[in-house]
């Protein structure tokens, strides 16, 4: 296997391939494309639960802080959402930036990367991914519980925060210049090669293969692209402090990523929204 890193769903920097499911979208991603307009019947159903589950085993759904997984899993969290108008987005925190987490979930996402937040006729609700790994290297598995919330309305505070699509897609130009910029600095080439094909083959604009709504519109599409390869950029550049002379060049070049890196975050929110209250 390669040197370097991945990012594997939950956000998590584990021991690098190179491998496509770098660019894994994270399960609420997934989840809050495919929760705004699933209908209701097994069909829409049962495409939306494979979409969001992948590999996984069967996801459980817990509703409420101590209550016993329910029987139906997230197949029956969808269809209760499927029942009428709806409104979703997901945020991805991180330590130090929470912007747009409701409070009562606010440590649970933040330990896992991601969040859904849906508004619909029986209130606001957080649903937050709690992955536990199993298996082996070659054979790896993942346990996945929601963790659902009842939460205060969110809509108003998260369009403050994400704004616009066209804002979005701005922060990401800027955030590749950056990011260009950093990694001159990092001299990536120099000390990591394999990190430097890897990054290299990011930058491509093959698309990831993702299983998304065939309905998502493409300005969506292409913006979670730019912000998948942006994270993933910042996950191989990050793996260690490269060659760095001294801990301040250090702290400076992953200053630097990390901004990058809650750019990304935000526009991939962003193309998640679907809020009736603000533009797209």
């Amino acid at each position: 296997m390669p040197s370097g890193c991945r990012v594997v769903p939950g956000r998590r920097l584990v021991a690098v391939d190179t491998t496509p499911d770098v660019l894994a979208l994270p399960r609420s991603v997934l989840l809050a494309l495919w929760a705004h307009g699933v209908g209701a019947g097994a069909g829409p159903l049962q495409q939306a639960l494979a979409a969001v589950q992948g590999d996984d085993e069967p996801h459980t759904v817990r509703v409420g802080e101590g209550a016993e997984p329910s029987e139906d899993g997230l197949a029956g969290l969808l269809a209760a959402w499927a029942g009428g108008p709806r409104e979703v987005a997901a945020v991805l925190p991180a330590p130090g930036d929470l912007s747009g987490v409701p409070a009562a979930v606010s440590r649970l996402s933040v330990d896992a990367g991601e969040c859904v937040l849906v508004h619909a006729a029986a209130g606001s609700f957080a649903a937050v991914p709690v992955v536990e790994e199993f298996g082996s290297a070659l054979e790896p598995g993942h346990l996945v519980t929601w963790e659902v919330r009842a939460v205060p309305d969110w809509r108003t505070s998260l369009l403050g925060v994400l704004g616009t699509l066209a804002d979005a897609e701005r922060e990401l130009r800027l955030a590749l210049i950056s990011a260009t910029e950093a990694l001159a600095s990092l001299d990536v080439a120099r000390w990591r090669p394999d990190a430097a094909e890897a990054i290299a083959a990011l930058r491509s604009e093959v698309g990831p293969g993702w299983p998304v709504p065939g309905s998502l519109d493409g300005r969506r599409v292409r913006v979670l692209a730019s912000a998948a390869r942006l994270r993933a950029i910042v996950a191989l550049a990050t793996a260690d402090d490269g060659g760095a002379v001294n801990l301040w060049q250090a702290d400076q070049r992953s200053t630097a990523l990390r901004e990058v890196d809650r750019a990304a975050r935000r526009a991939m929110a962003a193309a998640t929204a679907t809020v009736a209250t603000g533009p797209a």
